[in-house]
């Protein structure tokens, strides 16, 4: 694969196999690689969101005082919000707070396993 083929996003995760489940199986991402137990990466258009857990060189490269979720966050655009909504809901997935609208659209956040938020967009009309 090209190296500039997809823009990369590491997301640091307690557990890899749950983190790939919920971004394949709920948010339709698709498995790109699995080289080694304690990482995964997996795609969805040009994003590539690299999970690496606790051995990872990523994750110990991490100074301490930065590791955990915060408040940037990966952000996939829908076309009907409300619907995506319900869609996870019935997944098992509850959104973190109410949705959220403003100039731009509507949005809410929900939580990998590990505590990253995601960000679910719908652009205003």
């Amino acid at each position: 694969m090209p190296d500039d083929q997809y823009a990369s996003v590491r997301y640091l995760v307690d557990d890899v196999d749950a983190a790939v489940a919920f971004y394949t199986d709920v948010l339709g991402f698709t498995l790109l690689s699995r080289p080694a137990p304690p990482f995964a990466d997996v795609v969805r258009g040009p994003l590539r969101l690299l999970l690496s857990g606790p051995q990872t060189s990523g994750a110990r490269a991490t100074p301490d005082e930065l590791a955990g979720p915060g408040r940037n966050r990966i952000h996939l655009v829908v076309g009907d919000l409300d619907a995506e909504l319900a869609r996870l809901r019935e997944a098992g997935v509850e959104p973190l707070g109410d949705v959220v609208a403003g100039p731009g659209g509507r949005q809410f956040l929900v939580a990998d396993p590990a505590g990253n938020p995601v960000e679910v967009f719908e652009p205003a009309s």
